[in-house]
């Protein structure tokens, strides 16, 4: 702890976002730096607690007061091996974690004002990668046994990161045609540029890990029909395989009208987009846009707001967010969720400040529509009471139905969790896979767990 005053004499400051009027015209990330000078001033806020609930609150176990302290002192080489020593891949949590650590720590209890780990975190990592300080390792002693993992999202990547390490050969299939997973076909580039991406995976490669793209595996079906690669084979052919394919099934909305043209789930909006970005065209009828549409946005969380963003940046007249919960609590506390725990509150993300009606107590009645094209969605206020036997309140309707004007309606409530048979021992499960629809946080962590499992279990059983 360098400085034992300066989270009494400086306050938090964020690096904050490009201004709206330039940012909604690309796709480039919104968010901005500080100097190298105003970073080491944040990581020196960090008052090195005594228990440091930051620690506790992060699924990775981050040790934010170790790396800060290391920053602060401008030792960025060890400020980066701290870091990595329990985060494999700090630049994606540095840029799109919601920083549970930040919520938990004891300033954010104290005036909240809690230390910018999430930034100190990004910062760091880029700063390991212009100065060389992370380069693929060359000197892994392989131990003959050979791993599949399938699904090449978060919990896959670090899955297979943490096993090539340990000396297995591992291989990584995946349906599409690059890796990432929802880092790279859900969350917008404003928020991830792919070239972050891009540039882990040729570390891994580099590496030893084996990428199959364009390789989907049938886990239902042992029998193999539809000619995709047979679990069962994978099972027999290696050693353990690794199931981290997430949540593909988006939760789905069965109201009169869904078939309209213009009803789509959200990740087909940023999945899209995402492809149009690398270079990847589709035809007029195949492309979803909000170019000159009103837009309305089911679902209230995260994956709505990337809804948001991307409709401004495609040109919509328009955009509509709407909620079936109630309005969460404002302000930095929620009496439901005391500190240390993660409070429930009104989040306003970078996507809602570029212009969006937002609404809560919303619920949808039908999608309406001419021709076969939506024009509009027709929904009930609603307010939500105790139920009198117990268990979840009860959905009551207030006033009278509206409708609200729409050409492009996305769906956004969330995801369904995968349901899994029995499958043979050498067979895991992880991330989103095994837990359902979570954060990239808490796959990275399961990953990790999952990758000591199979090691645990191999280094049990010789084959």
């Amino acid at each position: 702890m360098g400085n034992p005053k300066a989270f009494l004499e400086i306050h938090r400051q964020e690096a904050g976002y490009r201004p709206i009027h330039d940012r909604i015209h690309d796709f480039g990330e919104v968010e901005q730096t500080l100097n190298t000078r105003e970073r080491k001033l944040q990581a020196s806020r960090c008052m090195d607690c005594g228990v440091p609930f930051c620690h506790w609150a992060c699924p990775l176990g981050n040790k934010a007061p170790e790396w800060n302290d290391a920053l602060y002192k401008g030792d960025w080489e060890l400020a980066y091996k701290l870091l990595n020593s329990t985060n494999p891949f700090p630049e994606f949590t540095g840029r799109i974690c919601p920083a549970l650590c930040e919520k938990a720590c004891v300033l954010n209890r104290f005036n909240h004002e809690p230390t910018t780990n999430r930034e100190d975190e990004c910062a760091i990592t880029e700063a390991a990668f212009r100065e060389g300080y992370i380069q693929p390792h060359t000197d892994i002693q392989r131990n003959g046994k050979k791993v599949a993992v399938i699904g090449a999202g978060p919990a896959g990547l670090v899955t297979a990161n943490d096993l090539n390490l340990m000396g297995y050969t591992v291989t990584v299939f995946e349906k599409n045609e690059a890796a990432g997973g929802l880092l790279r076909y859900g969350i917008p580039n404003f928020k991830l540029n792919k070239a972050v991406i891009d540039r882990r995976i040729a570390l891994l490669e580099g590496e030893g890990i084996e990428f199959k793209y364009g390789c989907a595996i049938n886990l239902d079906n042992l029998d193999n029909l539809d000619n995709l690669v047979n679990l069962e084979t994978l099972a027999r052919d290696f050693a353990a395989v690794v199931i981290a394919t997430g949540t593909p099934t988006a939760r789905d909305l069965r109201a009169p009208g869904r078939e309209l043209q213009g009803v789509h789930f959200a990740l087909e909006l940023l999945a899209q987009q995402n492809r149009v970005l690398a270079g990847i065209e589709f035809s007029k009828d195949d492309r979803i846009t909000a170019k000159g549409k009103d837009v309305l946005v089911i679902g209230g969380g995260d994956t709505g707001s990337d809804c948001i963003g991307t409709a401004h940046r495609q040109g919509c007249k328009s955009v509509t967010q709407i909620e079936i919960m109630p309005r969460p609590v404002e302000g930095p506390e929620d009496p439901q969720n005391p500190w240390p725990n993660w409070p429930r509150t009104l989040k306003t993300t970078s996507s809602h400040e570029e212009g969006c009606t937002r609404r809560w107590n919303i619920n949808t009645l039908e999608f309406l529509g001419e021709n076969g094209k939506l024009t509009g969605v027709k929904v009930q206020e609603i307010d939500w009471e105790p139920n009198p036997t117990g268990g979840r309140p009860m959905m009551v309707e207030k006033g009278k139905p509206e409708i609200i004007k729409a050409e492009l309606c996305l769906l956004a409530m969330g995801f369904l969790k995968p349901e899994h048979p029995e499958y043979p021992k050498n067979v895991f499960v992880c991330g989103d896979s095994a837990n359902g629809a979570s954060l990239v946080v808490r796959a990275m962590a399961s990953g990790r767990q999952t990758a000591q499992q199979v090691n645990n279990y191999l280094s049990k059983n010789s084959y």
